[in-house]
């Protein structure tokens, strides 16, 4: 894993994970040394100017009114991060913070904020060194930035409040600094404003969220095929000519998907003949490629959003490459918060189909000949009754959190910031849909693989069957009940970490 250069150039989503989950380091390109320099030279020259200029010699918000003497600038900075960092609740993530540290320091890269070089490289410090600022859930409206949340971070630079180190234990953010052979950062003008207006907190929690969701689609194609294999449904309706039918990319990458994991199967074999009277599925089997490909191109959607986020520069106000310092809106959250509103609503309804393709295996009336709850013998074992209910409260709190934050204001600042986004609130319920979408497919594989062991002496096809071989490595092949939350979390574990997933491509090639 190499350094991950920072400058005026958009990240990458890869290296933005790189970052924020695997502890990559960071450097500074020469381009961001350069174009700081520049403009710092901009941000001097008005602070020297008597003419008020908001965030270098006025107060903020609703203050902006007030035009601060030079004498009181630097407390004006540091009464600012002080005053913001105001957060509440649990500690945020380390990787949401890292990926919003990252982020923030990309835009201070950009030159366009005005700070100092050596305010920025002492942010890159604190990533370099593992010290992760304590930030808090709630704070954070999503317009002038994840003022809050960032706040904390720019704290942290101060060498006040708390931080978790390079152990991730809890210390004084001055002992950790110490510790790293830091010192703390004295802010000059502009700069504590620059170092928290902006969409890092949600844009970060976009992308982590992206990543994830990328890798669980083609989990969820997994989990549909080795269903409507273990259901003895037909894979006929996923043909390519029946797909273009319809032109949508997403639709035709996850019948793709299906068609190769069902490729060969014995069990598919079997009901094929002219005896088999059963004509079209039911639509959670039938369906899987229109919701699951409709998801997908949600997905492309909101990845697109957070490619240009990536290419922004969100400050307010900027300094323009001719040296105008301008105020502008570009710190409302509204493009990011609609993207992760957005996505919550294909996880609710793809794990809403999941369920319904797990109850369905464990329905002896709809199963076609399985045992019912696939118990070992049923009324004295339960099988797998209850995992379908943990299914079913889950997917009913996905429908809760598809509700879009977006829609929502409440006016702050003595109506000054009138109008906000709750792209945070957006990006934090979303963490927990995709959290919640991977439980449910999880528990779907589980199901459908003992549903798969319970039809021989047919076997499944050699996709799904290894991904039936990589679970029984974690979990036993059907038989009495026992202890299913531990099975449950194997499960969830290989689908997080993609070994399922993998199990199958080494049978079809790449899955989409």
């Amino acid at each position: 894993m190499g350094d991950v250069e920072v400058g005026p150039e958009p990240l990458t989503f890869e290296q933005v994970v790189m970052v924020a989950r695997d502890g990559a380091l960071v450097r500074l390109a020469d381009t961001a040394w350069a174009a700081m320099a520049g403009t710092r030279e901009h941000i001097e020259e008005l602070a020297a100017r008597p003419l008020p200029v908001y965030g270098v010699s006025t107060g903020f918000g609703a203050l902006a009114t007030r035009h601060i003497p030079p004498e009181l600038r630097a407390k004006l900075q540091v009464s600012l991060i002080r005053s913001h960092a105001a957060g509440s609740g649990a500690e945020v993530e380390r990787e949401v913070v890292r990926a919003m540290m990252l982020l923030r320091l990309r835009t201070l890269a950009t030159g366009r904020t005005g700070v100092r070089p050596a305010t920025a490289a002492a942010l890159a410090g604190l990533l370099n060194a593992g010290i992760t600022p304590v930030v808090h859930e709630y704070g954070s409206l999503g317009c002038s930035g994840d003022l809050a949340p960032l706040a904390h971070v720019a704290l942290a630079l101060l060498g006040e409040g708390e931080v978790r180190d390079l152990s991730h234990r809890k210390v004084p953010a001055m002992v950790a600094l110490r510790a790293a052979g830091m010192e703390p950062v004295t802010l000059g003008a502009k700069e504590g404003l620059a170092l928290i207006n902006g969409t890092d907190g949600m844009l970060g929690m976009l992308v982590l969220a992206c990543q994830d969701l990328r890798r669980l689609l083609t989990a969820a194609d997994l989990a549909a095929a080795m269903s409507v294999e273990a259901l003895l449904g037909t894979d006929r309706v996923f043909a390519a000519d029946l797909q273009e039918l319809r032109p949508h990319p997403g639709q035709d990458l996850s019948a793709a998907n299906l068609r190769a994991l069902l490729d060969e199967s014995p069990i598919m074999q079997s009901h094929r003949g002219p005896d088999c009277t059963r004509v079209q599925d039911a639509y959670s089997l039938r369906c899987a490629p229109q919701v699951a490909g409709a998801a997908r191109d949600t997905l492309a959607h909101a990845e697109l959003v957070g490619r240009r986020e990536l290419a922004a520069a969100i400050d307010n106000p900027v300094v323009l490459p001719d040296g105008r310092v301008e105020s502008n809106g570009n710190f409302h959250g509204a493009p990011v918060g609609y993207a992760l509103d957005f996505l919550a609503i294909p996880i609710a309804d793809l794990a809403s189909m999941s369920e319904r393709r797990t109850d369905r295996m464990l329905d002896k009336s709809r199963s076609h000949g399985l045992p019912p709850f696939l118990a070992d013998d049923p009324g004295v074992d339960s099988g797998h009754m209850i995992a379908q209910y943990t299914q079913a409260g889950i997917v009913a709190e996905l429908k809760r959190l598809a509700v879009p934050a977006s829609v929502d204001s409440i006016p702050s600042s003595a109506m000054q910031e009138d109008h906000v986004s709750m792209g945070w609130a957006a990006a934090r319920k979303l963490r927990r849909a995709v959290d919640g979408l991977t439980r449910v497919v999880a528990i779907e594989i589980l199901t459908a693989a003992r549903a798969l062991d319970l039809r021989a002496p047919l076997r499944p096809g050699p996709a799904t069957g290894a991904v039936v071989g990589a679970l029984r490595a974690r979990v036993p092949a059907p038989g009495p009940d026992r202890h299913l939350s531990p099975e449950i979390e194997a499960a969830v574990a290989l689908v997080n970490d993609g070994s399922l997933v993998a199990a199958a491509e080494a049978v079809t090639g790449p899955l989409w």
